[in-house]
Formats: C-alpha cells, sequence, structure tokens
C-alpha cells in the first residue's frame, strides 16, 4: 500500500489523487487541505461528519466484547471474595459471554448496510 509523500499515512490506491509533480502520491484529505482539489472534485473524501458517523457504528458494533472482557478482567482482579456478590457478577459475566457472539452474529447484517451507507 502505498503512503502519503504529505501526512505519511498508508492508504489504497483509491484514496490518492492523479497526477504529476506535488499531486504525486498525495491522498485526498491532505490534497483538500493543501488546495490541490475541491471537495466536490473527490467524493471518496471522509468528511468529519462521516468520520464520526462509522466511527460511532464500529464503537456500538464492538462495545459488547470490550465489555464483556473489561468484566472478566474485573471479576479476576476484584470480583472473586466478595461472598454473594462474586457469584452474581459470575453469572451476569458468564450470561454476557455467552449472549455477545450470538448478538454479533445476528447484527452483522445490519451492521453492513449501515456501513455500506456510510462509505462514499
Amino acid at each position: 500500500m502505498p503512503s502519503c509523500r504529505i501526512c505519511k499515512q498508508n492508504y489504497p490506491q483509491s484514496q490518492f489523487i492523479s497526477g504529476n509533480g506535488p499531486r504525486y502520491l498525495t491522498c485526498v484529505r491532505c490534497a483538500v487541505e493543501q488546495g490541490m482539489v475541491s471537495p466536490d472534485e473527490v467524493p471518496q473524501l471522509f468528511s468529519d461528519e462521516l468520520v464520526n458517523a462509522r466511527m460511532s457504528l464500529f464503537s456500538r458494533r464492538y462495545m459488547p466484547w470490550a465489555l464483556v472482557l473489561m468484566g472478566w478482567i474485573l471479576f479476576f482482579s476484584l470480583g472473586n471474595n466478595i461472598g454473594v456478590w462474586s457469584n452474581i457478577f459470575l453469572g451476569a459475566i458468564i450470561i454476557g459471554t455467552l449472549v455477545t457472539p450470538v448478538i454479533h452474529f445476528l447484527g452483522t447484517a445490519r451492521f453492513k448496510a449501515k456501513l455500506l451507507r456510510l462509505t462514499p
């Protein structure tokens, strides 16, 4: 994957503008920021609103996995010796561990549809 010569980030070839000289190996975001092209000329540019919407979509998709992992870490570090509450906490973590993959699998089609809508 080529890297942008201005910001030094790696992008797929579709995220670069074409041309020679200063336009060579310049990503669309740097090209718009440097004034080489207008935002209307590059439809593959991710605007800030689009980036925030995609980040929110991915965080909602993978948040249950992070919560289950954090729950197991908290259980093994703090929640072992709390008496009755450790058993309740263990039961909740086990249920969460079993339900999370099912919810993740069932939400795949909805996630892909929303991601396709948010892809320029």
